[in-house]
């Protein structure tokens, strides 16, 4: 039996799963990322694929997503503070980690981190910080951090949404960014397996990002081949497919 349960941790809502008779056992663990204003409980059959393999799960809650997210907070301030949220995100899985290794949960040998699209881009941001992460999953994920920025600040200063922010504000969050940004730090990723999965089609988080970054690590022979993977999906677009979703689980039953 799988066992999911909904915690507040630290004040972060997160759902941990696991199988029932292992409650107190300390397990090997995935820490599961969701998506830009998606919510922890999308990404529920991950965490139950992962708990039927013996894995705990954890699924935590972004920062003003989900119930984190306070009444009257418009779209276009969570659009203003998504690097915000995934530098927040960064360090909370890293805080998490530590109290549910301090419960005596966690098999600190084995411990892999993974995200859907902010989620993604949070772990990639993740690797390039802590050395505890052994094996990563990049679900329509984008490691050009500045890069990315860059073109999302076009987009709403195109679309009026930047109000009266001063461009010294956004250039400061810019400058921010490159402590954690993978693009330039990818040395950090020292040959941990890490799998890459991307939809050709996808318009949200353009695939040429990812799969450069994936040419780049391979350009480093950093990696033994096997532990290094970019999988296509030639037809899908913003949207894990089944088969993803289940190349995620063997990753990690691998790796981890």
């Amino acid at each position: 039996m799988i066992t999911i349960l909904p915690e507040v941790v630290e004040d972060i809502p997160v759902i941990h799963i696991f199988e029932a008779n292992k409650q107190e056992a300390a397990l090997p663990t995935i820490f599961f990322l969701h998506g830009f204003t998606s919510v922890k409980e999308r990404n529920l059959h991950y965490g139950y694929l992962l708990a039927q393999k013996g894995f705990r799960v954890v699924m935590p809650e972004a920062l003003l997503h989900g119930e984190r997210r306070p009444s009257g907070v418009s779209d276009t301030k969570l659009n203003l503070a998504f690097w915000d949220i995934v530098l927040r995100s960064i360090r909370e899985v890293d805080l998490l980690r530590k109290i549910y290794v301090g419960r005596g949960l966690v098999d600190e040998e084995r411990i892999g981190v993974a995200g859907t699209s902010m989620g993604a881009i949070t772990m990639l941001g993740a690797l390039t910080q802590y050395d505890w992460i052994k094996a990563g999953v990049s679900l329509m994920g984008n490691p050009f951090y500045e890069e990315f920025a860059l073109a999302l600040i076009d987009q709403v200063k195109k679309l009026g949404l930047t109000g009266d922010i001063d461009d010294s504000v956004l250039e400061s969050k810019l400058v921010q960014l490159r402590d954690y940004d993978p693009s330039r730090r990818i040395d950090e990723f020292a040959g941990r397996p890490l799998l890459f999965w991307h939809g050709k089609k996808d318009d949200v988080v353009p695939f040429h990002f990812a799969y450069k970054f994936y040419e780049q690590l391979l350009a480093k022979n950093m990696y033994e081949p096997e532990k290094l993977e970019f999988i296509v999906d030639d037809e899908a677009g913003h949207m894990v497919s089944w088969d993803g979703a289940l190349r995620l689980v063997d990753w990690f039953e691998k790796y981890v």
